[in-house]
């Protein structure tokens, strides 16, 4: 195996970056491979599920990480590691590889059982969320090859090596912004799952006409939107101004509390409100909810239980964001595990385009030439800024016809004005793309 060789196998598997860590004593099966202090591994490495481990007699609290990893052997083929997964360890915070020789036929056992300094560990995220991975030893051709190398560029504790093949997405996202700038206003459409394109004349079609414009259908993926960027629209009313309005970061909805384990209904007609332009049979239940403030509507209190703000830490593992009645009913919870899944991976590289709407004859959108772009995050920036109240808990739940036909529309929203986005980014910067 060569350097060329191991570049084309990757390539052939789909994927866009090899990311190499070059491996301490330490680094072994026993003792797990250490992955880095936060959680930015998570931002190039796709998880499928995230548990929670309570702190036992000989472990610490951590959470527990499934991926999809196989080993590329010297012949190029693969070998599923079934059993490997991350370890997220939230009080230092810290991340390491483990279990990743079990159950794998052919594994290279020789070399990730043993104490030995300079080993190569190259890791490789296909299109397809698979990630692939080949040590080398420190006296091969491969170690000599890319000790010539010129100085490649970092990712936390990784050497990277672009693919050419998928080099310079960010260039292709900015042509294609700018394509659909020149555009004007645009009749207001989406797409459905299978490509095809359908009318769209809800007040939140702004962003589903920009998914139209580039090709991008619904799937149940969980993976950026387009070129490894996740792609957000919102509405401004001058495209000058670009640092004040309200951007929706997720959607999602709540794992535990009384919302979850009674249902939506039960919550609505406990914690809800009636409408307050007096529609009739009709709850509500919405309003800005930060951390730590009493909402004088629904009377509930938005917590973010188990993190340090202190410190910037995550103290308990069972930590959630929680919204606290007055008697200290948790009513509706969201698990660290589970925002962490979405955020990091979905989040790493996010650009917002502002959009003009009118509905003058049918409802048209136009799309700003001043973008922002966001590279490097962790959920802990996330938390930091909920604690800080610039993340902010802003629902649009509501019952109607409910002594009759109850209809029940459920809409989770976390949100953030444009111009705190910068604190969620280690790299942040407004760009024109007519320029």
């Amino acid at each position: 195996m060569n350097l060329n060789n191991l570049k084309s196998i990757f390539s052939a598997n789909g994927c866009n970056k090899i990311y190499i860590k070059n491996l301490a004593p330490n680094d072994n099966s026993k003792n797990q491979v250490y992955f880095g202090g936060n959680f930015e591994v998570l931002n190039i490495l796709p998880i499928s599920e995230i548990t929670t481990e309570a702190a036992g007699e000989w472990k610490k609290e951590r959470f527990k990480a499934k991926i999809n990893f196989s080993w590329i052997l010297e012949d190029g083929t693969l070998t599923l590691a079934p059993k490997s997964q991350l370890i997220l360890y939230p009080k230092y915070p810290e991340v390491r590889f483990s279990g990743f020789l079990i159950g794998s036929k052919n594994a290279p056992s020789h070399l990730m059982t043993q104490r030995l300094q300079n080993r190569l560990l190259f890791l490789g995220v296909s299109d397809l969320g698979q990630i692939l991975g080949y040590v080398a030893a420190p006296d091969s051709e491969i170690a000599s090859e890319l000790n010539n190398l010129p100085s490649l560029n970092n990712y936390g504790i990784f050497k990277i090596i672009e693919l050419p093949i998928f080099q310079n997405n960010k260039q292709k996202l900015i042509t294609e912004l700018l394509r659909i700038h020149n555009l004007g206003w645009i009749k207001s459409k989406r797409l459905d799952a299978l490509g095809n394109i359908l009318p769209c004349e809800s007040s939140n079609c702004g962003g589903y006409t920009l998914e139209a414009e580039l090709g991008i259908t619904p799937n149940g993926y969980s993976e950026p939107d387009y070129l490894g960027w996740e792609v957000k629209q919102f509405g401004v009313a001058n495209f000058e101004r670009i640092n004040s309005r309200v951007i929706t970061l997720m959607t999602p909805e709540p794992t535990d509390g009384f919302y979850k384990l009674a249902g939506a209904e039960a919550f609505l007609r406990k914690y809800g409100y009636p409408d307050v332009s007096g529609k009739p049979d009709r709850l509500n239940f919405g309003g800005v909810h930060k951390s730590d403030l009493l909402h004088p509507r629904t009377n509930l209190t938005l917590k973010l239980i188990g993190y340090d703000q202190t410190e910037g830490k995550i103290r308990n593992a069972n930590g959630r964001i929680a919204l606290i009645d007055v008697n200290n009913n948790e009513t509706a919870s969201w698990s660290f595990s589970s925002m962490l899944l979405h955020w990091n991976r979905k989040h790493n590289q996010a650009c917002y385009v502002p959009s003009l709407s009118e509905t003058g004859t049918g409802r048209n959108y136009k799309y700003g030439n001043r973008i922002i772009l966001g590279t490097g995050t962790d959920f802990l920036m996330f938390l930091k800024e909920m604690a800080n109240g610039n993340i902010y808990y802003d629902p649009g739940i509501k019952i109607e016809n409910m002594s009759s036909k109850p209809s029940i529309k459920k809409r989770s929203q976390f949100r953030i004005k444009s111009g705190y986005l910068s604190n969620l980014y280690k790299e942040n910067e407004i760009i024109d793309i007519t320029i």
